[in-house]
């Protein structure tokens, strides 16, 4: 008789455990759909959205700071790397008025980004699902600052003189909290009831936010005045953490919010909200799109919902509700109580890569 032969394990996390509906990344929501999201459109030089990211604009100046150091002789800029240079220096450079000085260099560079990003939103409207965009805001941590925001008005007046007619605005929330906050439109109503607030999770290339977002308010049942009444923001591109290691720390940062909640009082619904780039399936994995995470998020051995969802399977009294999509989307739902006049919208998300997504509203 043959010996029996141990049944080899599955190297797929398992989702059995997990409470709710298993349905990720929605489509469909009420009153609104969601056209599309995660759009890879490519050209010779390779994906076009990273030619308008905070990443190109950094790489454009270190081009301009090259030019200048040939013909004048010196860096306005010093000699750090543009990488490395903080907002508020590439804030504070864009100010200075002399000839040839970091302020020419600055602004120079910020013209040819806005040329790029203005081109890459008529690529954008070409797409069957941007068809009929008529107003797009832009998020990211690149808009915060005033070098991020003179290229998004240059780029606006770029498409205006093309003939392109498309209204740009910014996030109506801090850049912080837009991924927090969008997560009210997609938590499921009826795990609100009885509830003050949820707890969502912003992950990016360089920076993971968590928050408390506050989701009862008496005079804004179209969830305008959601806010986040607690936040911690953490720059693991400093840390190079690995994936694991990421992810274990996105659940320290997810307790420490159920404690301040407790502390303060807070009756937080059983749910996780977490935004996330790249395309996710219906069933919480990654399909594509999170290249610039630390691992690989797109195997199917991991399953980042289902990581979360065994470090903290209750929430108070209730079995937690682990849910994904992506960041661009979550952001951009963020503002959807502001986009009722307009019927199609878009949202771009300036940062390490640039996200996007864009919406139809229905009656």
């Amino acid at each position: 008789m043959k010996p029996k032969t141990a049944k080899k394990k599955s190297t797929r996390t398992s989702k059995e455990n997990l409470p709710g509906p298993d349905v990720h990344g929605l489509r469909e929501l009420p009153g609104l759909t969601v056209e599309g999201y995660s759009l890879q459109l490519r050209d010779k030089d390779g994906f076009v959205g990273d030619q308008a990211s905070q990443t190109a604009f950094r790489e454009l100046l270190e081009r301009w700071r090259k030019r200048s150091r040939k013909n004048n002789g010196k860096d306005p800029l010093g000699g750090q790397h543009s990488r490395d240079l903080s907002k508020r220096e590439l804030d504070l450079a864009l100010q200075e008025k002399k000839e040839f000085d970091a302020g020419y260099v600055m602004h120079a560079a910020v013209s040819e980004f806005s040329e790029e990003l203005a081109s890459v939103i008529q690529r954008f409207l070409r797409q069957p699902s941007w068809h009929n965009v008529q107003r797009i805001v832009v998020g990211g941590g690149f808009p915060e600052s005033h070098v991020g925001e003179r290229a998004v008005l240059q780029t606006g007046a770029i498409l205006e003189d093309l003939g392109v007619h498309v209204q740009l605005g910014r996030l109506s929330h801090n850049v912080d909290d837009g991924g927090l906050i969008g997560w009210v439109h997609l938590a499921p109503r009826e795990m609100l009831k009885g509830h003050d607030a949820i707890l969502a999770v912003d992950i990016g290339g360089t920076n993971v936010r968590c928050g408390i977002v506050k989701t009862r308010h008496r005079k804004a049942r179209d969830f305008s005045l959601a806010k986040v009444v607690r936040r911690e923001k953490w720059r693991h591109a400093d840390d190079e953490p690995n994936r694991s290691n990421m992810v274990e720390h996105i659940a320290d940062m997810l307790e420490d919010m159920v404690r301040y909640s407790e502390r303060k009082k807070i009756r937080l619904a059983p749910f996780i909200g977490i935004g996330c780039p790249g395309l996710i399936r219906p069933d919480g994995s990654i399909a594509r799109g999170a290249q610039n995470l630390p691992g690989d998020w797109e195997s199917h051995a991991f399953h980042l919902p289902s990581a979360l969802w065994r470090r903290m399977p209750m929430i108070g009294s209730g079995p937690t509700l682990v849910l994904m999509h992506n960041d661009a989307v979550v952001q951009g739902l963020s503002e959807l109580p502001f986009m009722r006049d307009v019927q199609h919208w878009g949202v771009l998300t300036i940062g390490t890569g640039l996200g996007n997504a864009s919406f139809t509203n229905r009656r």
